[in-house]
């Protein structure tokens, strides 16, 4: 299974890995969008801390930038947006990955690879089987890292109220 890499292998101290290979994939999904989402705020967060040209923030911690935002005339249009965005992009990856509700309650649809939702424009997916799998783990790995990232980054700023960067 993609994830399980050297020098660690599989790493799970606690024993919080499922018994069974339906729960394991919902967990794999899960930890698939969380490191997607993480990898785009560690990017963010290092993009804002230098360059936020739209509204002084220079003094501003990062994790301040939205509030500011918020209190502008187009806050509340800028903020609609972005909760559309995040709305339709989750209802599709629903639809694409997901069985529904109705006929079974947390069930990933019969040969859905978590995290693949078929969205691939620039064809960057590799078509060979160990090509696949070597990208599947430097996603896995730098998702992990990343979420591990924006919470320090997030923390540090909350701690200390300053800029990290």
């Amino acid at each position: 299974m993609p994830g399980v890499t050297a020098p660690f292998g599989l790493f799970d101290p606690l024993g919080l890995t499922p018994e069974t290979k339906e729960e394991l994939l919902l967990f794999r999904e899960a930890e698939l969008a969380h490191g997607r989402v993480a990898m785009m705020g560690a990017l963010g967060f290092l993009v804002q801390s230098h360059f936020a040209p739209m509204y002084d923030m220079d003094s501003a911690p990062v994790i301040r930038h939205l509030d500011k935002v918020l209190q502008t005339e187009n806050g509340q249009l800028g903020s609609s947006c972005l909760l559309l965005a995040i709305f339709f992009s989750e209802i599709q990856r629903a639809r694409t990955g997901w069985v529904e509700p109705e006929v079974a309650m947390r069930t990933l649809r019969e040969g859905y690879l978590p995290g693949d939702l078929g969205f691939d424009p620039m064809g960057l997916k590799p078509k060979g089987e160990a090509e696949l799998l070597a990208m599947q783990n430097k996603e896995l790995n730098n998702g992990r890292l990343a979420m591990l990232a924006i919470a320090g980054m997030t923390a540090q700023e909350l701690v200390t109220g300053q800029q990290n960067f």
